[in-house]
């Protein structure tokens, strides 16, 4: 994606936030289920464009991959490095896909965690009262209301694929990390520290207490 320049970036906004694509004077619809899914490189960054910050906030998540264990890595080395596999079988179709988005939505949240999620997204901002220092010192732009809408709707996904029809404390602490991380534009002392958007999401973790039940 950040190989692309601006205007196809642009372009591509209009598909992940409006699910339409625009095309002389022509606005087409997107076909459903959609969604985007795109790797980065961590270190080679030549001859690649910067995602501008809206289309970070796009993203429901940011997940780091470590390198794979030695069985993980294996077996890549065995499945990549031999005769080609035969089709994965389809295990989905696109209507139970969609059912399944719309189960998730139904998933309970009490008005409490909600809150807590509430507390959480602002006090990631400089400003807000309720930031702890490490947010004051690191973080020049903290993360908008869609963080806190994004991560509401994850932590009832993390709920329903456990079989519960409630989230918990944990769906929301285990998730808060991937979801707020690329929504964080950190100041020029985290970079100078080596400090990392991960530490400042822990450190607002510890200052905003969950509720207690």
């Amino acid at each position: 994606m950040n190989r692309t320049p601006p205007k196809t970036q642009a372009a591509l906004l209009e598909a992940m936030q409006e699910r339409t694509v625009s095309f002389a004077g022509v606005t087409h619809q997107l076909p459903r289920p959609f969604f985007v899914l795109a790797t980065q490189n961590p270190l080679e960054q030549a001859g690649t464009y910067p995602l501008p910050e809206a289309q970070l906030d796009r993203f429901l998540l940011h997940v780091r991959v470590d390198y794979p264990t030695e069985a993980e890595e294996r077996a890549i080395l065995a499945q990549t490095t031999g005769a080609p596999l035969s089709d994965p079988p389809r295990v989905m179709g696109a209507q139970e896909v969609l059912a399944l988005q719309a189960m998730a939505r139904q998933v309970h949240l009490s008005a409490d965690l909600l809150a807590w999620i509430t507390r959480l997204v602002r006090a990631t901002r400089p400003g807000d009262a309720a930031a702890p220092a490490e947010v004051t010192t690191y973080v020049r732009f903290g993360a908008g209301p869609r963080a806190g809408q994004s991560l509401v709707l994850a932590a009832k996904a993390r709920a329903l694929l456990r079989g519960r029809l409630a989230a918990t404390r944990e769906d929301i602490a285990a998730l808060a990390a991937p979801v707020i991380r690329h929504r964080l534009l950190l100041a020029f002392a985290a970079e100078a520290e080596g400090r990392s958007a991960d530490e400042v999401i822990a450190a607002v973790l510890r200052a905003t207490s969950p509720p207690s039940a």
